[in-house]
């Protein structure tokens, strides 16, 4: 695609941060399998009346909303980028006081860091699987792919990414092929996808598990930012053509994502119900994680099947570090104007995440860093308001985005999502922690102390939900000196800050520091 007129390109082969953008766009895939399997995992019973429809399928239509908000989000995040010429960090650096700023850059890092652990586990499957190290060893190795992804990328990153891309829709392509094997009933997944129902104890964590892996707030941060190093033309035409784009290039990568977890979570449903299954297979679903999961594709692959998803596995961890590497360079230049080393970055990260992963892998096990991934979802899930309400707030507003804010439509819809989001987030925890105050075996002392130290974190947490959405915004980023001006602007004569130029304001030249692909 092509924008003519004055100013720069967009072109499909253009732009410094293309292939970011598709190892991004691969994370969500990735993350979403990750998170899909380990619920289906908890959601598993082979025990079960085979009469009853498959627990798993009940999943899809929550994959199905996570991936329409994450479209819409994700499209606005690059919106804001492209029209203002500041990523959502760096607006929410201007915007708020800087004890606010502080506790928002504080949570965005550790939401790169919740969004790692996933990583770090599904890395030291991958090495369990390829080469049988321990668990809580694979753990201790995943520090050091750091290293590896430098050494790598010392060949061109651009072909490590691709490289990455290609065993991941590998495993992707033998799910489609044990997928056509299996043959899950056409109408209980059709059912799925649009017929939301949540059944069992463990369902409304699940669902937050799903949304946080599948709308990670990081993202946000990410995509905001990766379109400042693209060449977009400086007039009204030539911005709407820009987020007309990345709305298109979005589209299609979460339609993929939508397609690779309809197939992983269908197949696991399928084989782990089958009247047929084998009393060995029968025990791998009982307890079903991502270290076992490669039994699934052994239809299609036969006695390859772990070897293949091992590599996999390691690859797809792999991405997603990249690209949480990049959301964090982008949140410390932004809200601090700090610009880290890439290794610094990426190895301070890892190893904040080693720790929970490492002392949860020698205690439980396989099970027990499976059930670590829901948490870590359900952490980002709990994490994704403080990055969403100023990206909503930002993107509706005229002051920040001119003629480019949201319509009314998107406005409502997006804040609907947001604030269903949310309010799921706050009933699970104030149903959780009650139900657990109720039933905990705890001496009461014990639970009363508790009770004192939660209680006000929920508060703060809710609190600073509000204060977030009612807060009147103040800077501004658009200014409309007057109707001439506009019309030189939409000739392409004059820039969305007021100066006369053909030079493209979104254009960062200072953002060209932090490492991407060449």
């Amino acid at each position: 695609m092509e924008v003519s007129g004055e100013g720069r390109e967009i072109r499909r082969d253009g732009g410094h941060a293309r292939g970011s953008s598709r190892v991004a766009a691969t994370e969500d895939e990735i993350d979403g399998m990750h998170a899909a399997k380990a619920v289906s995992a908890e959601n598993t019973d082979v025990n079960e009346d085979k009469s009853c429809s498959q627990p798993q399928e009940q999943l899809l239509w929550v994959i199905l909303v996570g991936l329409v908000f994450a479209l819409i989000i994700q499209s606005l995040a690059a919106n804001l980028g492209v029209t203002t010429g500041k990523h959502l960090a760096e607006l929410c650096k201007a915007e708020y006081p800087r004890f606010v700023k502080y506790c928002l850059w504080v949570v965005a890092e550790l939401a790169v860091i919740a969004a790692d652990i996933p990583e770090v586990i599904g890395t030291a499957f991958a090495l369990n699987i390829l080469f049988h190290i321990p668990l809580w060893a694979g753990v201790l190795i995943t520090g050091l792919s750091t290293l590896l992804l430098l050494g790598l990328q010392r060949y061109g990153v651009r072909k490590l990414e691709l490289l990455i891309s290609i065993l991941v829709f590998v495993m992707a392509a033998c799910y489609f092929g044990e997928l056509s094997y299996v043959k899950p009933p056409a109408s209980e997944v059709m059912k799925g996808l649009f017929v939301p129902k949540l059944s069992g104890n463990s369902a409304t964590s699940d669902a937050i598990a799903l949304l946080g892996a599948l709308v990670m707030p990081h993202n946000l941060f990410l995509h905001s930012a990766l379109v400042l190093s693209r060449k977009t033309p400086p007039s009204v035409k030539g911005i709407n053509d820009a987020c007309r784009y990345f709305l298109v290039e979005s589209g299609f990568a979460l339609f993929v994502a939508l397609l690779i977890n309809i197939a992983v979570v269908s197949v696991s449903g399928t084989v782990c119900t089958a009247d047929n299954l084998s009393s060995e297979d029968s025990d791998r679903c009982s307890d079903l994680t991502l270290n076992s999961a490669s039994f699934l594709l052994k239809n299609v692959l036969g006695k390859s099947s772990s070897i293949v998803y091992g590599i996999a596995l390691l690859a797809s961890g792999q991405s997603s570090t990249i690209t949480g590497t990049y959301a964090g360079q982008y949140i410390m230049q932004g809200f601090l104007d700090i610009k880290m080393r890439m290794w610094l970055q990426n190895l301070m990260t890892r190893c904040v995440a080693i720790g929970p992963s490492l002392i949860v892998s020698i205690i439980g096990g396989s099970a027990g860093a499976g059930k670590l991934i829901i948490i870590a979802s359900m952490i980002l899930s709990f994490e994704l308001p403080f990055a969403l309400i100023p990206l909503l707030k930002f993107s509706s507003s005229k002051t920040k985005m001119g003629p480019h804010k949201n319509s009314i439509y998107v406005i409502v819809v997006s804040w609907v999502l947001g604030f269903g989001v949310i309010g799921i987030n706050i009933y699970f925890l104030s149903t959780s922690f009650v139900d657990w105050i109720i039933h905990s075996s705890l001496p009461k002392p014990v639970i009363i102390l508790v009770g004192i130290i939660v209680f006000p974190f929920m508060a703060v947490y809710i609190l600073a939900i509000i204060y977030l959405t009612f807060r009147k915004d103040t800077a501004v980023t658009f200014i409309d000196k007057s109707d001439s001006s506009q019309i030189e602007m939409e000739n392409g004569m004059r820039r969305s800050d007021g100066n006369r130029g053909t030079e493209v304001v979104p254009y960062r030249v200072d953002l060209a520091d932090i490492p991407l692909p060449d």
